[in-house]
């Protein structure tokens, strides 16, 4: 019998081939084979909310290769992903292959495995079952939610809030936190307070800190000393005092490992420890996971990297433990394994943890075959699986108080010693937003009850109180996973959108919403207050997960999202946009007008300033337009200074070039847009030097004038959104082409560079495209090494 299977990708069905005979036949769907198109209609709410669905011209040919293929196999076998968009990939295949009638006296199955090894493999074909309706029932509420949200509420946008994109269902609920994170920075007002810290020796002569707790006999809270006069005089009363030890405390403290990786605290510590972003963290992965060239055989090398399950298998989890045994010794080893349990509701979807295939695989044994980004990621989650499985790591906790003789004051101090490391030796968790020393982790020296302790000195520090932090991608992924919205596969896309919209920006890696942003999030809460509440939004989540577990009925809870939300837009769309204007100027009064209250124009001293909506976005603008045309930017970028800083027709200005101190503005020209400097011009080509040297007769032809020199202009790769361009991609652009490695094979440049068909890699005589599933900004050495090869092979290929 001849069997075929179906994975999703390329690389994952070569690396399921080496473990199948000769009996199947491996073909790759390449990702969704079809969806919802985009346009009105897609998803009709007044007939059981049925989609219509499309395919795209690249999918075309792969399904006429699973077609053509299912003509010869006796059977079919479904193996794409094990996850709610794997079941989904999987359902639609069946469709088109039972409308194609290409099913006809075949047997048509779903495997899944979660790891591409072997036994995994062997495992799911020995277990094969139905598709599992419900899981795709779970695919369809969240497909129609995402486009009925996004194509109704996008429109109302974009009539009455000019200059805005899009709107969506999670996405607008992200946004609104970096915005409300970003108001609660700007409506901060800090604090002062002050404390002491008296060091002190021992009568060892061994010196050490310890902070004030008491005051004459009060204990200090957080402000109790909050200026320098109060600061001084306490100073004053406590340098007159002596000293002596009046307890120790002495505890041991155990410490747990971290559970293994789930999606989302991939994310977060992949952004903590190596700076990546969610995407690069999530495409990474994936190689990973589909398989890496070993020895010239695919390899995968983790576990599938969508996952909310904190659960391991028994078979790793004993691989592990002899692992630990023979490298680390008895000490590291626990007497019994570690068990972690899931949160996932849907134990369905509660797959094992992200861990690696062969805890025997080290990440020194596969760096030669792992390009830097890899190797980094595999150690990571290396690293964090073997630590799950080890013992406790243990601290000596001391805790010393110190009293003046009078009894009125007292100090403290902490401090603790690592008496045994435990998993600490392999892994040691991030922490968000961590400043400063930790008392904890100091070493006090040796004393005992009633020492006397020399006051050696002491100071007063002052402090201010800070607002919270910005939103990086770590801290947001886990703020939305711990309000319970979004789910871990999307926090990537959710992220990247925000960005591309150019309602956010990623500084110093931190989020700061966009004027944009904030208007957006600003008229969503006004007019959709419901649709962005974060109880709702994870309420509906809980539901979608009620659907994958076969607990609800997809369709009415479908219909009862969209009979409210219908009307609300309905009600929306017939508000005219002077009242628009007027709510969102009421809203963000103070971020417009700060402290003005009148409004009044600068400049004719006359009319008065409101918020105006332009094609590139909201400015302040004179009421009497156009006899006055003052206008000036919102928010951080505005000077209060200059005539028409931000006119209605506006070359927008994507920043300054750090180098040559020129203005560059995005603008659109015939082809397309293009970044241009301001002021800046292209160098002037330099003849050959045979040209200049050759003599020539001089010309009587009339000469005519030189031609002005070019102003510097970069064009933008086809698909980048032109309003979404950081002053960082400009200067990237603006560098091409660039170098980004060396090619092995014959120690020529790899260099980057963007041509008439898009991005490409070229080496010698060989240029490859870069596909949009890479980051152009972000393609690595190993990346762009591997598209040069492939396309060697092609041209060899052809050739022959």
């Amino acid at each position: 019998m001849t069997h075929l299977v179906v994975v999703e990708s390329p690389a994952k069905a070569k690396t399921i081939n080496r473990y199948l005979g000769n009996d199947y036949v491996v073909v790759a769907s390449y990702g969704h084979i079809r969806d919802l198109p985009s346009k009105n209609g897609s998803v009709d709410p007044n007939n059981q909310f049925q989609m219509v669905w499309e395919v795209d011209a690249r999918s075309k040919k792969h399904i006429d290769a699973i077609i053509k293929e299912s003509k010869n196999a006796d059977s079919i076998l479904l193996a794409t992903d094990p996850d709610r968009e794997g079941e989904a990939i999987s359902w639609h295949i069946a469709q088109l292959l039972m409308e194609k009638k290409a099913l006809q006296g075949k047997k048509l199955q779903r495997i899944v495995f979660n790891e591409i090894t072997k036994s995994a493999v062997q495992h799911a074909l020995e277990n094969p079952r139905e598709i599992n309706q419900e899981l795709v029932d779970a695919y369809m509420a969240r497909r129609a939610l995402d486009y009925l949200v996004g194509f109704n509420i996008s429109p109302v946008l974009w009539r009455k809030l000019p200059g805005s994109r899009s709107a969506g269902r999670v996405q607008s609920v992200a946004l609104r936190l970096i915005v409300h994170r970003e108001q609660e920075i700007e409506k901060f007002i800090k604090e002062e307070y002050w404390s002491i810290l008296g060091q002190f020796s021992t009568p060892s002569k061994e010196f050490f800190d310890a902070k004030l707790t008491h005051l004459n006999g009060v204990k200090l809270e957080k402000f109790s000393i909050n200026n320098e006069e109060k600061a001084k005089a306490a100073v004053s009363l406590l340098e007159k005092e002596n000293y002596a030890v009046a307890s120790i405390d002495k505890k041991q403290m155990r410490r747990n490992p971290a559970a293994p990786f789930i999606t989302s605290t991939l994310q977060q510590e992949a952004s903590r420890k190596l700076g990546f972003s969610a995407s690069r963290t999530m495409q990474t992965a994936q190689k990973l996971y589909e398989g890496i060239a070993i020895k010239g055989e695919s390899t995968g090398l983790i576990t599938y990297m969508r996952t909310d399950g904190v659960q391991l298998s028994q078979e790793a989890v004993s691989k592990m433990r002899d692992f630990i045994g023979k490298k680390y010794g008895k000490d590291y080893l626990p007497a019994s394994a570690i068990a972690y349990k899931s949160k996932a509701k849907n134990a369905q979807e509660a797959h094992e943890a992200i861990r690696p295939t062969d805890i025997d695989r080290t990440p020194e044994m596969v760096k030669p075959y792992l390009d830097e980004t890899q190797y980094k990621l595999y150690e990571l989650i290396w690293r964090r699986t073997l630590a799950c499985q080890m013992t406790q790591a243990v601290f000596d906790q001391m805790s010393i108080l110190i009293d003046s003789s009078d009894k009125k004051h007292q100090f403290k101090a902490t401090g603790s010693t690592l008496v045994f490391d435990g998993f600490l030796r392999v892994y040691k968790e991030g922490i968000d937003d961590q400043k400063g020393d930790n008392d904890e982790d100091r070493l006090l020296p040796r004393m005992a009850d009633k020492d006397p302790l020399n006051l050696k000195n002491i100071e007063p520090h002052q402090h201010f109180t800070e607002p919270p932090p910005r939103y990086g991608e770590a801290s947001l992924v886990k703020k939305l996973e711990e309000l319970g919205i979004g789910r871990p596969s999307t926090y990537a896309s959710i992220l990247h959108v925000l960005q591309e919209r150019s309602y956010v920006m990623l500084e110093r890696r931190q989020f700061i919403p966009s004027d944009r942003g904030r208007l957006v999030t600003t008229f969503l809460e006004n007019f959709f207050q419901k649709y962005v509440e974060y109880d709702f939004t994870a309420k509906l989540e809980e539901q979608l997960d009620d659907i994958s577990a076969g607990e609800r009925d997809w369709h009415k809870v479908m219909q009862e999202f969209w009979s409210p939300f219908s009307t609300t837009v309905g009600d929306v769309m017939k508000i005219d946009i002077v009242s628009v204007i007027d709510k969102l100027e009421e809203a963000l009064e103070h971020y417009l007008f700060g402290e003005d209250k009148d409004h009044l124009c600068p400049k004719c001293q006359k009319g008065k300033l409101s918020l105006k909506l332009g094609k590139f976005g909201a400015f302040l603008g004179c009421s009497n337009y156009p006899e006055c045309p003052y206008t000036r930017p919102i928010g951080d970028q505005a000077t209060g200074e200059g005539d028409n800083a931000h006119p209605q027709e506006e070359t927008p200005v994507v920043g300054t070039d750090p180098v040559t101190g020129s203005e560059i503005t995005l603008r659109k020209g015939p082809y397309g847009f293009y970044l241009q400097w301001e002021g800046e011009v292209e160098a002037p080509k330099v003849a050959k030097e045979s040209e200049a040297s050759t003599k020539k007769k001089p010309s009587t032809k009339k000469t005519t004038k030189s031609k002005a020199p070019k102003p510097v202009r970069v064009g933008l790769p086809a698909g980048m959104a032109p309003q979404s361009v950081t002053l960082k991609e400009a200067m990237f652009l603006k560098s091409l082409p660039k170098e980004v490695g060396i090619y092995p094979e014959t120690g020529e440049k790899v260099m980057l560079g963007i041509g008439k068909f898009g991005p490409y890699i070229k080496v010698g005589s060989i240029f490859a495209s870069i596909p949009k599933s890479i980051s152009f900004f972000e393609i690595s050495e190993g990346e762009a090494i591997t598209l040069v090869d492939k396309k060697k092979a092609r041209v060899a290929a052809k050739k022959n």
